[in-house]
């Protein structure tokens, strides 16, 4: 009984670490200045990226905790927690102090943080290294939109 207690309470340590990342961003809006900003034709609408951002959070813990679970001193959950720091930091860099060129380098290390996590979990949870899969392919997405806002904001 009390094996599965910490297993779930680790769950939750690792939802609340993602959650926390996402209510550390959410204090960063984008406001009237990303308003004005000249955008892309592909930039989604604003709408989008919270119920996205919430299911990516919720498969973000999961590998997390799945890592956890298996080998918690692996690299991976290490790459797992530098993935979660870059993440948090991106609001910040983009919406607080208005610096696309850092976000766009931040977004750069959070790529590679996800690619290593994959990686390295792949031989500890298959599963674990699966679930950052729509992770790489929104942070790529996000790579490329922050540079384009960058890049027709100059």
């Amino acid at each position: 009984m009390m094996d599965s207690i910490g297993t779930w309470g680790s769950l939750v340590v690792f939802l609340a670490l993602c959650f926390g990342a996402s209510f550390f961003g959410a204090r960063f809006r984008p406001g009237e200045w990303h308003a004005a900003l000249e955008k892309p034709s592909w930039n989604p609408p604003n709408w989008l990226f919270a119920p996205v951002w919430t299911v990516l959070y919720i498969m973000i813990a999961v590998a997390g905790w799945l890592i956890w679970q298996s080998a918690p001193g692996s690299s991976a959950i290490w790459f797992w927690a530098a993935q979660l720091v870059f993440n948090a930091a991106w609001s910040w860099l983009f919406f607080g102090l208005h610096r696309m060129d850092l976000a766009f380098f931040d977004i750069v290390l959070v790529w590679i943080a996800v690619v290593a996590f994959i990686v390295t979990a792949w031989p500890i949870s298959a599963m674990a290294a699966l679930l950052f899969v729509p992770y790489l392919l929104w942070v790529s997405f996000a790579g490329a939109l922050n540079y384009a806002i960058w890049s027709l904001n100059r």
